[in-house]
């Protein structure tokens, strides 16, 4: 079967190549083109199955038209929904994505940094894990243009997108105390990760600034390899005694989920006896059965500027190194209902 060209293309729509060209690399608005024109060209592509010719392309151009993705843990809806947009949205820029995931292994993750970068991809997105600050400081030294997200390392200036954990965390104790909560917990991974930090620091300083006390004391943190033991042992010991919770944070939507597993095992009443805030969103939460609030991170947002900011520094990689943090928003539902 004959390959399709872009001159096959533009005799159908009788028009000349290059504008077909334009199109069909989303140039249309530069070429000012008209939108009637452009859908035609594209439904004309589309009719006659048009391929386009990658390898002629990256010759061309110099560039693969690849990005490598390389996620915490894909497993993790936060992430799957994150890697999602940043697939649409390379498409959109006619990139392709490959991704894989370093299951919080800065092993793994130096494994997929080193098969993405002999794939020839033209730059990465990256959740960094613990400990791989050497990772990216390498990838500096190299030029290879990359974007952080979700996550990034103080020390080191690079391209990330992120949201203001201490402010997200703050705003969500806050609202507890103002339900008329009284005995808050917060239960976090054990990390050195700057986000969960900053996490636990807006739930310290909440807890100071309206005088509720033992907040040291009632901040548990839980091992990402022993999650089901450790969030066990953190709600025992928040959950029994005279002084027991009537609230729990949780820093993120994995250790909610397990967590209220075993809440509900114990048949703790949610709001109650316990009320109940999460960091990030989950299916989950809609079918328990008193809908969790959570704080809601601005995945889509997240996705597009990260896409954004590489293939802009892909371009220029003089670029200046662009720090974005984005708002989060408090989902207000039943789990935390007030005592008042």
């Amino acid at each position: 079967m004959k390959k399709v060209s872009l001159k096959d293309i533009a005799t159908a729509a009788g028009v000349s190549t290059a504008l077909v060209s334009y199109v069909l690399t989303n140039k249309e608005k530069e070429a000012r083109i008209g939108e009637e024109m452009a859908k035609k060209i594209r439904e004309i592509a589309r009719q006659l199955n048009y391929q386009p010719n990658h390898i002629a392309r990256s010759l061309k151009s110099g560039r693969s038209f690849t990005i490598g993705l390389v996620m915490a843990d894909i497993s993790n809806a936060f992430f799957a929904n994150i890697a999602r947009t940043i697939e649409d949205e390379a498409k959109r820029n006619n990139y392709t994505v490959i991704f894989g995931s370093s299951d919080e292994n800065v092993d793994k993750s130096q494994d997929l940094i080193n098969v993405l970068l002999n794939r020839q991809v033209d730059g990465l997105i990256i959740t960094p894990t613990e400990g791989s600050e050497k990772q990216i400081a390498w990838l500096q030294e190299q030029h290879v243009p990359f974007v952080l997200i979700d996550r990034f390392f103080p020390g080191i200036n690079a391209n990330h997108i992120a949201v203001n954990n201490f402010e997200s965390a703050y705003q969500a104790v806050t609202h507890l105390v103002k339900a008329g909560r009284k005995r808050i917990g917060m239960i976090a991974y054990e990390t050195t990760l700057h986000h969960i930090a900053e996490r636990k620091r807006g739930y310290l300083e909440a807890m100071r600034d309206h005088r509720v006390p033992d907040a040291e004391k009632r901040l548990k943190t839980a091992r990402y390899s022993h999650l089901k033991t450790d969030i066990r042992t953190a709600i025992d010991q928040l959950c029994t005694g005279p002084d027991r919770a009537d609230a729990i944070f949780f820093a993120t939507n994995s250790l909610a989920i397990e967590g209220l597993k075993y809440i509900n095992e114990l048949r703790i009443r949610v709001p109650d006896i316990l009320a109940i805030i999460a960091f990030d969103e989950g299916e989950a939460f809609d079918l328990f059965y008193s809908p969790v609030t959570y704080i809601q991170q601005p995945i889509l947002q997240m996705g597009k500027e990260a896409v954004r900011v590489l293939l802009e520094q892909i371009k220029d990689q003089q670029k200046t190194v662009e720090n974005i943090f984005i708002d989060t928003t408090l989902v207000v539902r039943q789990s935390c209902g007030s005592k008042r």
